[in-house]
């Protein structure tokens, strides 16, 4: 495996190859900053923002004695004088504007920019950088902009931040098990957010619990919800909530013993699992599966809405996406879930995706196809032919599997767990051989709502307990999911057979 390209290496890199504007997309502005100035080596930094003007770095000091007035005026001002005005001398200086995100709208902004670049060209010996935690980029300017994105802090750097807030808050030293667990707890957050969170749990009861991790896990959610592409989801569900497919069960335990144990399975050869497709009709534990997975790996669950990646700005659906991948990498081990991917991917099939679409498809595939990171990606599905055939190759998923109705084994089991979740000691008045038999072609959806209404019925009626026919009474009067999409569910099986998926039922 190679080795990791970090930040600064990268940016380096960019800038001795004389990449115009390097896009530096980060939330941290002074960690930015510090970033820039390491990759800049020898070079002088001039840093703008509009409320300081212009700011001279010399061997990562600032100089005190460079005077500018370029300060809170507009930007197309400043970059007209940075052009013109020998007193800015810009060769060999790295050029920082911060927050650009504000001024890319402005005609006068991407004209001026384009000088700039054309002077880069011609051979002038200075580099751009953009430094924000917004990706908002002109149509003019996309084929001179290459974006970097901040990398999130790794494990012992999280450790480090944790110790260093002890000491300096003179807290009691923290067993090595908690500081592990809070270390895993942080991940996915940056400096800033660790040291505020630290800050609150210190403030609760003047020192660090284990009992701090679920202010942590609340906070976390929050921050992540924040970010707008990825939500944090809180399991109740295990996989004992899952009537039936037995077959997609084990194979979830098999790899939850992998996601477990990690660095052993690694050294024994076993490969980072990357993750199942579940397709299947409506209603039949598509989603539960993911919640179930999560719970049985004991590791957090991310949900990825696709439709919250589409940016208005050139490149900026494709920077949603980096960053949800990201984010998801630097919290792994987790489970990340895609729910109905084939809308995500519509019109691909028949080239009748958008231009973004389809350099997004492009994007997830290859991240599919490369990942090491113990990401699981539980993708669902209800329509399985509309989704591209290159997502279903080898490589891509480490199994698909189909979930159709469930069989008659699986339908006692679903009433079984849903009568006992809301009236278990009324199963004695229950006959699931007789509720079985009338509920051919009905979804685990189907079932869980004539229970539903079948139990809020009662209580309507003030009786003490449900029965057989209160249920009955509901499914004579409930239209199966078999009755409802006759046509479509006969074409999907179809095509899963064709296809032979694997059955998530025995």
């Amino acid at each position: 495996m190679p080795e990791k390209i970090t930040t600064v290496e990268k940016i380096s890199r960019y800038m001795d190859a004389g990449f115009p504007i390097i896009y530096y997309n980060t939330f941290e502005e002074l960690k930015g900053m510090q970033t820039i100035i390491e990759a800049s080596g020898a070079r002088q930094v001039l840093e703008w923002s509009y409320t300081d003007g212009l700011i001279l770095y010399k061997n990562g000091e600032v100089q005190n004695d460079y005077k500018n007035n370029l300060a809170k005026i507009p930007l197309a001002n400043v970059l007209e004088q940075l052009l013109i005005e020998e007193m800015y001398n810009l060769e060999g200086k790295v050029v920082v504007f911060k927050d650009i995100h504000h001024y890319l709208e402005d005609a006068d902004v991407i004209s001026l920019m384009k000088g700039f670049v054309n002077k880069i060209n011609a051979g002038d010996d200075f580099s751009i950088v953009f430094l924000s935690p917004v990706v908002k980029i002109p149509k003019e300017l996309e084929k001179f902009i290459t974006i970097s994105e901040a990398e999130y802090m790794e494990y012992e750097e999280i450790r480090k931040t944790i110790v260093d807030f002890i000491e300096y808050q003179e807290l009691p030293k923290v067993a090595d098990k908690l500081l592990d667990e809070l270390a895993m707890a942080f991940k996915g957050l940056t400096k800033f957010e660790i040291n505020n969170l630290l800050a609150l749990a210190y403030a609760d009861d003047g020192e660090l619990t284990r009992k701090d991790l679920n202010i942590i896990f609340e906070q976390k959610k929050q921050m992540i919800m924040k970010s707008g592409i990825l939500e944090m989801i809180n399991v109740k569900e295990s996989i004992d909530d899952i009537g039936g497919l037995e077959n997609l069960k084990e194979w979830f335990a098999k790899k939850a013993k992998v996601i477990k144990n990690i660095n052993a399975a690694g050294k024994f050869g076993v490969a980072m699992p990357k993750g199942v497709l579940i397709a299947g009709v409506p209603g039949c534990g598509k989603s539960l599966n993911a919640k179930a997975a999560a719970a049985l790996f004991e590791v957090p669950l991310l949900r990825m809405d696709m439709g919250r990646l589409m940016g208005k700005y050139v490149g900026e659906s494709e920077g949603n996406l980096r960053k949800a991948i990201a984010l998801s990498e630097a919290i792994a081990p987790c489970v990340l879930w895609i729910d109905e991917l084939e809308k995500a991917f519509a019109g691909i099939n028949n080239g009748g995706g958008s231009e973004v679409t389809t350099r997004l498809f492009g994007n997830f595939l290859t991240w599919m196809q490369e990942k090491e990171s113990p990401v699981f990606v539980v993708a669902t599905a209800n329509n399985i032919m509309n989704l591209p055939p290159e997502l279903m190759r080898k490589g891509r998923f480490d199994e698909i599997f189909f979930v159709g109705l469930p069989n008659r084994t699986e339908r006692r089991k679903i009433f079984e767990i849903h009568i006992n979740k809301r009236r278990k000691n009324d199963m004695q008045y229950i006959d699931l051989n007789k509720l079985v038999d009338l509920t051919e072609g009905y979804s685990g959806a189907d079932i869980e709502g004539v229970v539903k209404d079948a139990i809020e019925d009662v209580f309507a009626s003030d009786k003490d307990h449900i029965t057989t026919d209160d249920i009955v009474k509901m499914i004579e009067n409930t239209h199966s999911l078999s009755e409802i999409m006759k046509e479509p569910l006969e074409k999907m099986n179809k095509e899963y057979k064709e296809r032979k998926f694997k059955n998530a039922s025995k």
